[in-house]
C-alpha cells in the first residue's frame, strides 16, 4: 500500500496544533486560578491536615489515639477523593474533546494495522522473508529497550533526585489504587496469541492482531493468484482507512486545546515548581535517548536521519500534546512512507514497535522505580538495579494497551523487589506531563527502528516530496 506522494497544498496541522497547545496551556493556567480555585485550595488543605495526622500517628503512643486518628485520616482521604471528582467534572468538557478523538484514533488502529500488515506479508512473498525481517526488527527492539533501561538507571544513579528532593512520603500501607502488573508466561502468552480475531480487534490488542495478521498473509501469498484478489482487497482498504484518518487528524488541534486545558487546569503549574528537579531530570533523560537513537540512526542510514526526524515532528507533536503514541500511529505510518520506507517494511515493524519498542516507557519505569527507593532511603546494589532492568525488560512487554501501563509494571516491579508501592503517590499527580514526552519519546524510536529495518532490507527509498 503505497501513501499518494502528488505534491498539495503544505499542510498547517502542525502550526493549528501548536496554536492549541499553546492557548490550552493559557486557558487552562486561568481557569486553575479561578475556576477550580476553591477546589485546588481545599485539596492543599487537606493534604497539610492528612500530613499532620501521619506525623501525629507515628508518634501516638497509645492504641485508641492511633486507632482514632487512623479513622479521622480515612475520613480525609474520602473527603479529598470527593474534591478531586468534583474538580474532574468541572474540567470533563475539555477531557471530552481529547477522549473522543482518542476514541476515533482507535476506531482506526485495529482495520489499518491488519490491512496494511496482511498486504506487507503479503508482498514479502514467504515464510523465510518474515522471519529475517522480524528477526532484524526484534534485534533492533532488543537493543533499544536495553539502552533505554539502562540510560534511565544511569541517570537516576547520577542525579539522584529522590534523595535531593526530600519529598514527605506517603505511609507504606498506602492503597494507591494502581493494579500490579505480575506478568506468568503463560499469561504472556495468552496475551500473545489470540483465542478470538474479533476480541483482539475490539480491544485493540495490537500484538494480537499482529500475529493473525502475519498468519493471514502468509497464507494470502502461499495461495498464489486467488491471494492476489485478497492484497488487492486488502490495499483499497488500508487507502480508505488512511482517508479516513485524514479527516480524523482535523479534529487533532481540538483535541491537543482539550487535553492541555484539562492538565493545566487541575494540575497548575505550581507542580513544575514542587518536581522540577524530577521532572527536568527525565526530560534531560529523554533528550539524552533522542540523541543515543538518532546517532544509531546515522549510522545505519546516513545524513537522512535529520529528514526523519522532520517528517515526523507532526506525529510527535501530536503524541506530546495527547500523551498516547496511539494517537499519532496513523500519521506516523503516513510519513515513514513518504520519507521512503517501503510499504511492507512499515506495515510490519511500526505495530509490533507499538508492542515491544516503547523506548520512552521502558526508561521512565527504571528512572521510576529507582527514585521511590532513593525517597525511602533504600540503597540497592548494582546486581540487584540489573536485575530489576531485567525484569523490567521482560514484564513491560505488549502491555501497550493497558491504561497507565507504566505505572502498572513499575507497581509490580517495586512490590517484587520489596519497594513500598505506596511511593507511586509521589508520581501519580506529575505522570501526566511525564506521560507526554514518554509518548513523544516512543514515536521517535519506532519511526528509527522502522527506518532502519528498511535500509538494513534495501527498501529505503528517496523521499517523496512534502506534501
Amino acid at each position: 500500500m503505497e501513501v499518494s506522494t502528488t505534491p498539495q497544498k503544505k499542510s498547517k496541522l502542525t502550526l493549528y496544533i501548536i496554536i492549541a497547545l499553546v492557548i490550552g496551556i493559557a486557558l487552562g493556567f486561568t481557569l486553575n486560578k479561578s475556576y477550580l480555585s476553591e477546589e485546588n485550595n481545599k485539596l492543599v488543605a487537606l493534604d497539610v491536615s492528612i500530613e499532620q495526622i501521619k506525623t501525629e500517628i507515628h508518634q501516638a503512643t497509645d492504641s485508641t489515639l492511633r486507632s482514632q486518628l487512623h479513622v479521622k485520616k480515612k475520613v480525609l482521604g474520602k473527603d479529598r477523593n470527593a474534591i478531586l471528582s468534583a474538580r474532574e467534572q468541572k474540567v470533563e468538557p475539555f477531557s471530552l474533546l481529547a477522549d473522543i478523538f482518542l476514541r476515533l484514533i482507535k476506531m482506526i488502529v485495529a482495520p489499518l494495522v491488519f490491512s496494511t500488515l496482511v498486504v506487507g506479508v503479503a508482498k514479502l512473498g514467504d515464510i523465510k522473508a518474515v522471519g529475517r525481517i522480524g528477526g532484524k526488527t526484534l534485534l533492533w527492539f532488543i537493543g533499544a529497550s536495553l539502552t533505554s533501561l539502562l540510560l534511565g538507571m544511569l541517570l537516576v544513579n547520577i542525579f539522584q533526585p529522590g534523595v535531593a528532593m526530600h519529598l514527605p512520603l506517603p505511609d507504606v500501607s498506602e492503597d494507591i489504587g494502581i493494579v500490579k502488573s505480575g506478568l506468568s508466561l503463560k499469561e504472556f502468552l495468552y496475551h500473545v496469541f489470540p483465542s478470538s480475531v474479533i476480541d483482539a480487534m475490539a480491544k485493540n490488542e495490537i500484538l494480537q492482531i499482529v500475529v493473525f495478521s502475519l498468519f493471514f498473509g502468509v497464507a494470502t501469498a502461499a495461495i498464489g493468484e486467488q491471494g492476489k484478489i485478497v492484497v488487492k482487497a486488502m490495499d483499497a482498504i488500508a487507502h480508505v482507512i488512511l482517508k479516513v484518518t485524514g479527516y480524523v487528524m482535523y479534529l487533532a488541534p481540538v483535541a491537543v486545546f482539550g487535553a492541555m486545558t484539562a492538565i493545566i487546569a487541575k494540575q497548575g503549574l505550581s507542580i513544575l515548581t514542587t518536581y522540577s528537579i524530577f521532572i527536568s531530570e527525565f526530560y534531560f533523560g529523554l533528550l539524552s535517548l533522542w540523541v543515543i537513537l538518532a546517532l544509531a540512526g546515522y549510522f545505519v542510514i546516513g545524513k537522512r536521519i535529520a529528514g526523519l526526524v522532520r517528517r515526523i515532528k507532526e506525529p510527535i507533536l501530536l503524541a506530546f500534546s495527547t500523551s498516547s503514541s496511539e494517537a499519532a500511529f496513523p500519521k506516523t505510518m503516513e510519513e515513514l512512507q513518504r520519507f521512503g520506507c517501503k510499504d511492507k517494511i512499515v506495515s510490519f515493524v511500526l505495530p509490533l514497535g507499538y508492542s515491544f519498542n516503547l523506548d520512552g516507557s521502558m526508561m521512565y519505569m527504571t528512572f521510576a522505580s529507582l527514585f521511590i527507593a532513593q525517597s525511602y532511603g533504600m540503597h540497592l546494589p548494582l546486581a540487584t538495579q540489573l536485575s530489576m532492568l531485567l525484569v523490567l525488560m521482560l514484564t513491560s512487554k505488549g502491555i501497550a494497551g493497558v491504561p497507565r501501563a507504566s505505572l502498572v509494571v513499575i507497581a509490580g516491579t517495586l512490590a517484587t523487589f520489596n519497594i513500598p508501592e505506596a511511593g507511586l503517590a509521589l508520581l501519580l499527580g506529575i505522570d501526566p506531563l511525564l506521560d507526554m514526552g514518554r509518548s513523544a519519546t516512543n514515536v521517535v524510536g519506532n519511526s528509527v527502528a522502522t527506518a532502519v529495518v528498511s535500509k538494513w532490507e534495501n527498501s529505503l527509498e528517496e523521499s517523496a516530496p512534502n506534501p
